[in-house]
């Protein structure tokens, strides 16, 4: 917590407004638009309700098909599938790790083959990074389909000098108690449309009609934010670009250290961008650093310290094995490869030198000791 948060958090006691409208919500929603430069935002109780929410403005139903990524969480295509659509996924690319346009175009092309567009792309800013954006846009431009852009974990990243998350008609951010800002539960949902939003508003408060008493004339959804965790939000706002500086730090630290190891390559920040550098992820070439991924998070987990591998593609989730897929190159996969060499590294933004000084020297050790064993083998 930045230490600010009582201040807006008393208010909401001290005015009564106890209840997912008042001053706080209000006030965030202007804050967000403003810090990203959109004309709105809808405050929400997830990130996952903000992107439930878009599908739900762009009209996709039972049957409709939308791109997503295929490299992200879960609940970047589960709203696709509470509307009864079917998700296709799409492959990464090497140079951001997030939507590959290459694959993108295929998957536009087959669909235009078969006369059955996608009603939505759900491209995902992963780790802080943006994806391609101009490509990205030009393509979905060429077939009249809507961007929704989750940048759940991009928020503060930029991409020439545009923000993360305001290149689709909708954007969303997510405050979980994870994301590099928090309001312990909570979304956003942004866009240059202001009558779409207002539209999400209607949506998100149970789609309660105008009139004197409760009455509702289509299905609504329970989504707007508490006005006390709307306060917690605006107090982080306030120190974002503090703990997006907080977390490029602890970036270039492991990177300074661990770079020039054979077989580690960090992930990229494309050129004329700007990641928030959320997590710190890098790749480990077990040919070449002989140690692999499993390695690492077991020599890491004996000392009390987290690390994770790389999100696991969604393609390759049991829940999602039917669905279609689009790869980078017809013979590469791109998020495939990533997941099985990837690890995210201990992040916080409250990282002292010292806590990342030990990550390095474990990190370090476990890929001597493994030089070691290879040269007593030899000998």
């Amino acid at each position: 917590m930045s230490g600010n948060e009582h201040k807006y958090i008393n208010e909401a006691f001290e005015t009564n407004w106890i209840a997912p409208l008042g001053p706080n919500v209000d006030e965030f929603e202007k804050e967000i638009a403003q810090y990203v430069g959109v004309n709105g935002a809808v405050a929400v109780s997830s990130g996952t309700a903000a992107i439930h929410l878009a599908l739900l403005l762009l009209g996709v139903g039972k049957g409709d098909k939308v791109f997503c990524s295929s490299l992200t969480f879960v609940a970047s295509a589960n709203p696709i599938v509470y509307q009864g659509a079917e998700p296709i996924f799409i492959d990464s690319e090497p140079d951001t790790w997030n939507m590959s346009p290459q694959a993108l175009e295929r998957a536009f092309k087959d669909a235009l083959k078969d006369g059955n567009l996608p009603k939505a792309v759900i491209l995902v800013n992963l780790y802080g990074q943006s994806a391609k954006m101009e490509e990205i846009t030009v393509i979905c431009n060429q077939y009249g389909v809507p961007i929704i852009e989750d940048a759940a974990e991009s928020i503060g990243a930029m991409y020439k000098g545009k923000a993360s998350g305001t290149f689709g008609k909708f954007g969303i951010f997510s405050f979980n108690g994870n994301k590099i800002i928090t309001t312990s539960g909570g979304g956003m949902l942004v866009s240059n449309d202001q009558e779409a939003l207002q539209r999400a508003r209607f949506l998100a408060t149970q789609a309660r009609d105008a009139a004197p008493h409760y009455q509702h004339s289509q299905i609504g959804f329970n989504y707007r934010l508490s006005n006390i965790l709307a306060g917690i939000g605006r107090a982080q706002l306030e120190v974002l670009d503090d703990r997006i500086t907080a977390r490029r730090a602890v970036f270039q630290q492991y990177y300074d250290a661990l770079s020039n190891i054979p077989g580690l390559r960090f992930m990229p920040e494309l050129a004329e961008t700007f990641s928030n550098r959320w997590l710190t992820a890098l790749t480990i070439n077990e040919n070449e650093t002989g140690i692999s991924v499993i390695d690492i998070l077991n020599a890491l987990s004996e000392e009390n310290i987290e690390a994770r591998p790389v999100w696991k593609p969604l393609h390759l989730q049991p829940v999602f094995k039917e669905r279609k897929y689009y790869s980078h190159n017809k013979n590469e996969s791109v998020s495939e490869t990533l997941f099985n060499n990837g690890l995210c590294l201990p992040s916080g933004s409250n990282m002292t030198d010292e806590d990342i000084k030990t990550v390095i020297h474990y990190i370090k050790q476990t890929v001597i000791k493994r030089k070691e064993r290879v040269d007593m083998l030899r000998i």
